[in-house]
């Protein structure tokens, strides 16, 4: 195995601290997918794979994503909670990897909330 380098060791340093600041750091944005045992039958995984495409692309420091389990809609699975800071949470429902890049374009960083896919306002 080489030895690594100190540009080795500050690249790894800049992954992981993008990485986790998206699950620990400041957010004003909370993006939850809910990936219990029906979620992920219904597609939650691919759902999130979508999810942190986008935010990859977007490069955002301000948004958090977590998981949760069943929120108890199995029917209406997978479901996604976004919760944007002064706004009311939304869920939306029935989430694909096409709907979800939607949604993230336009109600996480646009802020027009999508009627056609949201479940309900908390």
């Amino acid at each position: 195995m080489a030895k690594l380098t100190i540009d080795d060791l500050k690249k790894i340093k800049e992954k992981s601290t993008k990485e986790t600041s998206l699950r620990y750091g400041k957010a004003n944005i909370k993006i939850t997918v809910h990936m219990g045992t029906c979620g992920i039958a219904a597609g939650a995984r691919e759902v999130m794979s979508a999810l942190m495409e986008e935010m990859a692309d977007a490069d955002r420091q301000d948004i958090r994503v977590v998981t949760s389990g069943c929120m108890g809609m199995c029917s209406s699975e997978p479901n996604v909670t976004i919760e944007i800071e002064g706004a009311e949470p939304i869920v939306y429902r029935d989430m694909d990897q096409n709907r979800m890049r939607q949604v993230f374009k336009r109600h996480v960083l646009l802020g027009e909330v999508q009627t056609d896919f949201a479940l309900a306002r908390m």
